[in-house]
């Protein structure tokens, strides 16, 4: 096999609670992740190796790093170590997913390139290593290998999909995705929360609305929460406010998605996007992304 194309998707949270910091150093959580329809695309040539490095990358957008700081790399140098195989590829990322976002994209882009070796290298490696490998390189990796609607616990390694009924809650909701020009860091977000001590929901009480949510019938928008918006809506207070003035004009629910800057609001079928794009480029400036997808 000479090229293969990943689909890398864009995740949300839809039920974030983070609960504490770990001996570690992570923080422990439970969430509701769900996959969307829109993301990145992958695509990996091999190539007969010479002088040059075993694996190159190339991307027209400006601000995706091409150095050993982009998790493609770490996810090809962490298969070499898993398999030892010894071949040449090329990566071509097409970037929709933004940078500093909260929507998983460099972990999606890590799954996407450990697929595409293992499947270009003649699949060197069982799924049980895959996931292993997948789980080294970020904390939600693991989601990225089987891209459904799913619990996530622990600092994010563990993994389990939702029951049939609870998928049929999610998968198909439109989403209405959006980030202003400003991204929000994940490690000045958590440390906020670890400094005012205040914001860690305790676990038997997210264990419990969980519990609740999937045992009901209710819709997703019932399950929406996320305790990282306390340290975020505090110092980006535009946020909160649009997403109130989204709420209070189109009646719209959502959240921002794991620690920011993106967020999103469920749409009803048949309900028109365009006014609610119109609202957050009034409010945020026509530079703001705003994309109209799907939970997968």
């Amino acid at each position: 096999m000479n090229s293969v194309t990943e689909f890398s998707p864009a995740k949300i949270n839809l039920l974030l609670a983070v609960t504490g910091r770990r001996a570690d150093g992570y923080h422990d959580l439970v969430s509701v992740v769900a996959p969307l329809d829109f993301g990145d695309e992958l695509v990996a040539e091999s190539c007969v190796r010479g002088a040059g490095p075993q694996f190159t990358l190339s991307c027209v957008q400006p601000e995706v790093p091409l150095d050993d700081s982009n998790l493609i790399f770490k996810a090809a140098q962490a298969f070499v170590l898993a398999t030892g195989w010894g071949g040449g590829v090329h990566f071509k990322l097409t970037k929709r997913i933004p940078l500093g976002a909260g929507l998983g994209g460099g972990s999606s882009n890590a799954v996407a390139a450990l697929r595409a070796l293992h499947k270009i290298s003649g699949g060197l490696l069982t799924t049980e290593r895959l996931a292993s490998v997948a789980a080294t390189l970020g904390s939600d990796c693991a989601l990225f290998l089987n891209p459904t609607p799913s619990l996530m616990r622990g600092r994010g390694e563990q993994i389990e999909g939702v029951s049939a009924a609870a998928r049929t809650r999610l998968s198909g909701r439109r989403v209405l995705l959006f980030k202003p020009s400003f991204s929000i860091n994940t490690a000045w977000a958590y440390q906020q929360m670890r400094q005012r001590a205040t914001d860690y929901v305790p676990a038997e009480s997210a264990e419990k609305q969980l519990a609740a949510w999937l045992a009901g019938s209710e819709s997703a928008e019932r399950l929406l929460a996320n305790n990282m918006e306390g340290v975020a809506f505090d110092k980006f207070i535009a946020l909160p406010v649009l997403l109130n003035k989204l709420r209070t004009q189109f009646g719209v629910e959502g959240r921002m998605s794991g620690s920011g800057s993106a967020c999103f609001v469920f749409l009803a079928e048949g309900q028109a996007s365009a006014p609610l794009v119109a609202c957050i480029r009034t409010c945020w400036g026509a530079a703001a992304f705003a994309q109209e997808t799907r939970l997968s």
